[in-house]
């Protein structure tokens, strides 16, 4: 379903070439040497896609809105429905397509909005989306005029339901689709020091990290001189030497490992070679924007705070607050 060959030709015309020297058997390891054991299932699913034709490719209330020309039929709809409730669960979204609302796990058009003010103008501009998920983020930042946008994200079902929206927007819109690559990949498979890409977006990431410090290192190197970092991520009320070090879980989550106050990784990234770093936006993760649906039927954010103070999560630690910060290179 990825073509390494033009994805390599891809990352040479973009002036990628240590990556496009690599692409190919990155790709081989991930998706033929050890492929995900729903793999299959997934390629049945979109196999089983139908076809919707021509149409047009919106944003239309924070969904990424995929309008036919010709209304599908029922039985058209209701096999679009089967294939892609097989790609349960979506976190990302919300999606529209052919008029099925996929609403996902997290309103991720309210964190679009939250950052769009304070990020410099996508015109024109080579981005990486840094743990992408599915790639809704990566069709924002195309539709608002991107010249490519490449995703990364090691999670296979995410890599799956991006070919899916991929393989039923490219009739109507092929211009955007060529716009936008999701890879199966990790931060781990960028080559070092690209100095590359004019904008690097890393949301929802950073505490997943063991070393904090290494990831925005990497990410600086991905960056070309002048180029600007987006990152959003974890935050504790505090001061500038406060860090939180969750013991076990926090909200659940296994792989929480540092959740710094807003000024600690403001200085974090002055230490890592950032400038003009500031915060831009703080706010409380509420229910309305992360929480079950019949797009995503486990666990969400209420199951993972304290049902007597919402104020705590489920062991105790300060509730999810997620602030975006911005800087340059």
């Amino acid at each position: 379903m990825i073509d390494s060959a033009r994805l390599g030709s891809k990352l040479h015309a973009l002036g990628l070439e240590p990556w496009a020297e690599t692409i190919e058997r990155q790709l081989q390891r991930v998706v033929r040497d050890a492929p995900h054991g729903d793999w299959p299932q997934w390629q049945q699913a979109l196999a089983q896609l139908p076809d919707l034709g021509s149409g047009r490719v919106e944003c239309r209330d924070g969904a990424i809105a995929l309008v036919p020309e010709n209304a599908p039929s029922p039985e058209r709809s209701g096999e679009l429905l089967t294939a892609l409730q097989a790609l349960h669960p979506w976190r990302k979204g919300p999606y529209r397509i052919a008029g099925l609302m996929i609403d996902a796990e997290w309103r991720s058009d309210w964190k679009w909005e939250r950052l769009l003010p304070h990020i410099d103008d996508l015109q024109g501009r080579l981005v990486l989306d840094v743990g992408c998920g599915n790639g809704y983020h990566c069709w924002r930042m195309a539709a608002a005029g991107a010249r490519q946008v490449i995703g990364i994200d090691p999670t296979a079902l995410f890599n799956a339901q991006f070919l899916a929206i991929r393989q039923l927007a490219k009739p109507m819109d092929t211009g955007l689709v060529e716009g936008v690559e999701v890879l199966p990949l990790g931060i781990e498979g960028l080559p070092a020091h690209l100095a590359r890409f004019d904008s690097v977006f890393s949301m929802g990431v950073l505490y997943h990290r063991r070393s904090p410090i290494d990831h925005l290192t990497e990410l600086h190197g991905a960056l070309r001189p002048g180029g600007q970092l987006v990152l959003e991520t974890l935050v504790v009320d505090g001061g500038a030497d406060h860090v939180l070090v969750p013991r076990g879980r926090y909200a659940k989550m296994r792989n929480v490992w540092f959740i710094p106050s807003p000024a600690m990784l403001e200085n974090w990234l002055l230490r890592c070679g950032y400038r003009a770093v500031r915060t831009v936006d703080i706010a409380a993760t509420t229910s309305e924007e992360q929480r079950s649906t019949e797009w995503m039927r486990f666990e969400s954010l209420a199951d993972f705070l304290d049902p007597a103070d919402t104020r705590l999560t489920i062991e105790g630690y300060p509730a999810p607050l997620r602030a975006i910060l911005v800087a340059e290179t």
